[in-house]
Order: C-alpha cells, then structure tokens, then sequence
C-alpha cells in the first residue's frame, strides 16, 4: 500500500483547521445529559446524528436501521431508525430522518427535515458540507406501567401522557473519497420534561458528536476502514466508539467496534446488488449489566436508487 505522503499533509491541515472551527462554533450551546440514540452502526445512519452528510452519496437512498438494546432485559431500549436523502442539484442536499425510541413506559419519536450544502475546498477532492435539520419531538409516557410511589400527584391522574416539542439541529462535514471527518449537534434546544412535578424533572439535552474515519486499499480486492465516533455532553462521561471494518471483493463486511468501558461488537455486511446493502452488529456488554441480558442486536438496510448509466464502479465505504 503506498501513501501519498504530501497529499496526507495537505489534507490534515484543512482538516484540523475544521476541528477547532466547528468545536468553537458549537461551544456556545450547553451539552449536558447524553440521551441520544445509541447505534454500533452509526456509520451507515450518519444522517440521524449529522444533517451535514444528506446527498453526499450522490444518490437517492433509504436506509432502516432496528435496534433491540440488552436483550431478556425488562424494558430494555428498543430503536427503529429511517433517513432518506438526494442529491438536489449540484451543490445541495435534502432528507428525512426518523426516529422512535421505547424504553420502559416511554416511547419518543423524532421527525426531522435536513438540509445540506456541499462546497469544493480545492481541486483534488476535498469537500466541505454543512447542514441543518429541524422537526419535532414526541414523548409518549404510559404512567399505567409504572409502579408509581405516590399515584395521588395530579400528573399521574391520567394513564398517558404526550409531549411535543421543536428540535433544531446542524453540523459540518470534511470529506473525499477515502477519508471523512465530522462535527455536529443533532438538537441544540434543551427541553424539560416533568417540570410541574416539584421531586424531580428530567431533561433532553444537546448531544456533540465528532466522527472520522479512513478508507485504506490493503490491495485490488480488501479495503480496511476504521473509524471513530465521540459523543460529548457535560455531566456524563464522554462516548467513544472505536470500529475496524474490512471490505472484502467489494461485497463482504466484516469488522469489530468497541465501546469505551461498555462493549464490544462483531459487525458483518453484505452488498447484495450494486442498490441493496444488509447488515447486522452484535453487542456483549462488558459492564455488570451484562450479566442480566443476552446482549444487543442491531440490523440494517440500505437501497440506492443508481441509474444504470451511473453504476458506481465501486460502492462507497461511508
């Protein structure tokens, strides 16, 4: 494998120059209490966490991502994930994104609109994208699933319960064909939930998420791609998902992550076509956790509407 070490440097320059704008940029929001959405496969769904990434595949595409967290667990999280986006013209990009998460007696679902606008940086690849997305959030609370401690408070007087609020969110994206790297906060708005209760509330939070990732060719027929997400939010340790994933013929994932201090995971993947793209990922907890459940498993799809006068020689690794 030979590396252009010139090209490297020009391109890490650029790239850490973008880093500490965009670290600057959204330090001005408050980031506290982590309650996003947890995905081992973030890297086929970056769309969700970074609105910035919608058409730069060049291709309208849908993906479906189901998660089902800590299995044997009662009240476990369960996540079902949709985006869809295009290409709009040369520069800009357009998508849905969709989200519902069931944990115990809630279940919140988040729709969003996004936006990207793509612009050259130099002439040998070098992209820079940004993006925005906005929508609304719905919190759906059964309290008839709770064991309640004092069912006389006023709040618990009907069974369920519905919350709706706006999420606004934006990020950046540096990008080429074999390297990417990211900054964005999908929801900047803090809510509070449960704010006429006088015991306790609870909030939703801004969440900043950084990612990259490396595409090197180990020869004609293997790729290697690791990859780095971070998810950052005052008052809870800091996230770090380390991933390896190997392509094999063009064809063939297989690959493993690993959760800083709370999982590692097997993934696999299989391009079934040049539009069709089948994953799934495995969790082991490694905290005590782990002794009461069967683990996570998390599954995907992606389709790639690809005119057959555009056929990619290659499909893209992120």
């Amino acid at each position: 494998m030979k590396i252009n070490i010139t090209k490297l440097q020009s391109s890490f320059v650029p790239s850490v120059l973008f880093i500490a704008v965009m670290t600057v940029l959204f330090s001005s929001t408050q980031l506290k209490a982590q309650q996003d959405s947890q995905f081992t496969q973030y890297m086929y769904n970056t769309q969700t966490i970074n609105p910035a990434y919608t058409g730069t595949r060049g291709t309208l595409n849908f993906t479906g991502l189901y998660r089902n967290q800590w299995v044997g667990l009662d009240g476990a999280p369960e996540t079902f994930n949709f985006t869809m986006s295009s290409p709009f013209g040369e520069h800009v990009g357009i998508g849905l994104s969709f989200t519902q998460d069931k944990i115990g007696p809630s279940q919140e679902s988040t729709i969003a609109a996004d936006f990207s606008y793509t612009l050259p940086m130099n002439d040998n690849g070098l992209l820079f994208s940004f993006g925005v997305k906005g929508g609304i959030n719905l919190l759906n609370i059964d309290y008839s699933l709770l064991n309640i401690h004092n069912p006389n408070e006023d709040v618990f007087q009907i069974n369920i319960e519905n919350r709706l609020t706006p999420t606004i969110g934006g990020g950046g994206y540096l990008h080429t064909d074999t390297w990417y790297m990211g900054v964005s906060v999908p929801n900047v708005l803090e809510t509070t939930f449960y704010d006429d209760i006088t015991i306790s509330n609870a909030k939703e939070r801004p969440n900043l998420y950084i990612i990259g990732g490396y595409v090197f060719d180990l020869s004609d027929n293997i790729k290697l791609k690791p990859a780095v997400l971070g998810k950052f939010v005052q008052g809870a340790p800091a996230a770090i998902d380390i991933s390896a994933n190997f392509l094999f013929l063009e064809k063939f994932t297989l690959g493993a992550a690993y959760r800083w201090d709370a999982a590692v995971s097997g993934l696999a993947g299989f391009q079934v076509s040049d539009q069709l793209l089948i994953g799934y990922a495995y969790d082991f907890d490694t905290t005590e956790l782990g002794n009461y459940n069967s683990g996570s498993h998390e599954i995907f799809l992606r389709f790639e509407f690809i005119k057959k006068a555009k056929k990619m020689v290659s499909p893209r690794f992120f």
